[in-house]
């Protein structure tokens, strides 16, 4: 298997994920037993992407070969990967769903296939899995060991874990098997969270000025994250010149949008961030910022967005879908200013998502709610993490104040 970034990991974007499935937008079709249609040439949905955009039309026409080849588990796990790598552009989970729908079929023809355990524990940790897709994952190394991808996906589980010395390890085994900015990229993200931030962004900075024909998605991954660490360090015309730079590489990519909406949110910019994330309503993640920008500019149409961030969140709610709560928190806190409900999603989302921005809304509802006790874990991170960001740092100290006996000394 070949190493091919059509849509990064999400530590690769998501990262995220890694940007991960805290993209989700209507029930993951994938959480539950997939619905298998009786052909592969019954028409299950019609795709929501455009007709005019490639990556649907090449996607379609994998469909069509796989109706008249259903007995090719190649090209099922192309289809199935196709999908994934829209669901993780586009932010619509129903992708993920086909995936799965295109994959199921291998779980007994072809469970040794070598693409297969590989595109099973994509989909697993799409819907938060991890336990699952480290298996899936270990068993497409121990298929096709010469692939760097399984590990890149293992690291980028085990970042969203805050499981640092497994990054770490991965990362020095992926080394010897990767493109050396990939294996560079991999190691700085991690050193960037474990207080070694100025080291990584110089490193990785250097790596990137010096692989200026490597793919685009892998630029924009890079430059995505260089523009974070450069956030972190206060550099804010370097981090901007990033997110530029990744935008310009002209690949569509939603963690990309929702790293600068951020960023322009932090800068006071919500007019830029409305003019960005134009027609991105579909999106969750993105819909946040728009009505974040929204209220923060009077716009006469903050109302509506956050409206269906109400509806959207009330029915996932109902479902016991609990995927994207990092989001639903931060939507309780600034949008609805109800900080009691915003700690108790960010708390329970900090049991199973531990990145930087899951401490942050964690810290900032317990803030928010005086109450400090439920952000004891994620102070304990930052203490043993080392992690450097002065926004969080200043948070962080905020809540140990509320509490003189809380543990974690103020940085």
């Amino acid at each position: 298997m070949h190493l091919k970034f059509t849509a990064p990991p999400h530590f690769l974007t998501g990262l995220a994920a890694a940007v991960l499935a805290t993209t989700m937008i209507w029930p993951l079709t994938a959480a539950a037993l997939p619905f298998t249609p009786k052909s592969d040439a019954e028409v299950v949905e019609r795709l929501p992407g455009r007709a005019s955009d490639p990556a649907v039309r090449r996607v379609e026409s994998l469909r069509k070969q796989l109706a008249a080849r259903p007995d090719d588990a190649a090209l099922r796990i192309e289809v199935a990967r196709r999908y994934f790598d829209m669901a993780m552009a586009q932010g619509d989970p129903r992708y993920v769903g086909y995936a799965a729908s295109a994959l199921a079929p291998l779980e007994k023809s072809a469970p040794n296939e070598p693409g297969y355990p590989m595109a099973l524990g994509l989909i697993q940790q799409y819907s938060h899995n991890f336990d699952a897709a480290l298996a899936s994952l270990t068993k497409a190394a121990q298929l096709a060991p010469q692939s760097p991808e399984p590990l890149l996906w293992r690291t980028a589980i085990f970042m969203v874990q805050a499981r640092y010395s497994d990054a770490a390890a991965e990362c020095a085994r992926l080394a010897p098997l990767a493109d050396p900015l990939i294996a560079t990229g991999c190691s700085a993200y991690v050193q960037a969270a474990t207080g070694q931030l100025e080291a990584a962004y110089q490193t990785l900075a250097a790596a990137v000025k010096a692989a200026p024909q490597a793919p685009a998605e892998l630029l924009l991954w890079q430059n995505t994250r260089l523009a974070e660490m450069a956030w972190r360090l206060q550099r804010f015309d370097a981090a901007e010149s990033h997110f530029k730079t990744a935008q310009k590489l002209g690949v569509t990519d939603q963690f990309l949008l929702g790293a600068y909406a951020d960023f322009l949110l932090v800068r006071q910019r919500p007019a830029e961030v409305m003019t960005l994330l134009a027609d991105w309503e579909r999106s969750d993640i993105l819909l946040l910022r728009l009505a974040l920008a929204g209220k923060a500019a009077n716009d006469p149409r903050a109302a509506g967005w956050a409206a269906q961030l109400r509806d959207r969140f009330a029915a996932s709610a109902q479902r016991g879908d609990l995927l994207h709560e990092q989001e639903a928190a931060r939507f309780e806190l600034a949008i609805e200013g109800n900080p009691t409900k915003a700690l108790a999603r960010a708390s329970h989302n900090y049991t199973v998502q531990k990145e930087p921005r899951d401490a942050d809304i964690l810290l900032r509802a317990a803030l928010a709610a005086r109450q400090s006790q439920p952000a004891q874990p994620a102070l304990d991170w930052l203490q043993s993490s080392r992690y450097e960001d002065p926004a969080i740092s200043a948070v962080a100290a905020q809540v140990r104040a509320l509490n003189p006996s809380i543990t974690g000394p103020a940085r």
